[in-house]
């Protein structure tokens, strides 16, 4: 399925899920290849590299079960940001190739665990594809959506899916937020070079 058929994947089925509001699909982008005279004469790992310079928060999106297995889905996720406050709208990016999207997906709906400081190794955990990234991990359900909401996390947004649209190899997914809070105290996971750790100090 090419980038214009997963983004009409997902909308077709949120439109096919009774909500307050319908989602309505966006003009389909123009598709065509790209001729090698066009291409930017930029290697992955110099990209890497340089885009490695801009620090991010780390968080983990999280889909409460939806299929046969009846267990929930997530994956680390560094690609997060806030996008609307009137309406309060947040995105994230998931590769094309993602085992885990298609269950959120199917789901319609996912909370965003932004990781506290101490959450590295959860991070590693969730990035692995295949294992079972929920055992041993204590979480309870948001309230909106019923998504597992980690532990241990900073803050948590719990949102329904409002839109995907096409990015290269990723889908940039919206989704609108329904409910959303924070803990007290905490310092965020911090990801910079390669490397996990807080406001101030990196570690290996």
């Amino acid at each position: 399925m090419g980038h214009a058929g997963a983004a009409a994947a997902a909308v077709r089925y949120l439109r096919s899920v009774p909500g307050p509001e319908p989602v309505e699909a966006l003009p389909r982008p123009e598709l065509r290849c790209v001729r090698e005279d066009e291409r930017a004469p930029v290697d992955q790992a110099e990209f890497r590299r340089v885009l490695g310079n801009f620090a991010t928060g780390v968080t983990v999106i999280t889909a409460p079960p939806c299929d046969a297995s009846g267990s929930p889905a997530g994956f680390a996720c560094q690609s997060f940001s806030s996008l609307s406050l009137d309406p309060p709208l947040i995105c994230f990016m998931a590769g094309r190739t993602s085992t885990t999207w298609p269950r959120i997906a199917r789901a319609g709906v996912f909370c965003v665990n932004v990781l506290g400081a101490d959450q590295g190794e959860l991070c590693r955990a969730f990035a692995v594809s295949g294992a079972d990234k929920f055992a041993g991990v204590a979480y309870d359900a948001a309230p909106v959506s019923g998504a597992p909401r980690l532990a241990g996390a900073v803050a948590w947004i719990d949102c329904t899916i409002h839109a995907v649209h096409t990015g290269g190899d990723h889908l940039i997914v919206v989704g609108r937020v329904d409910a959303l809070g924070a803990a007290e105290e905490g310092d965020p996971l911090i990801f910079h070079r390669g490397r996990f750790g807080r406001p101030g100090r990196a570690t290996p």
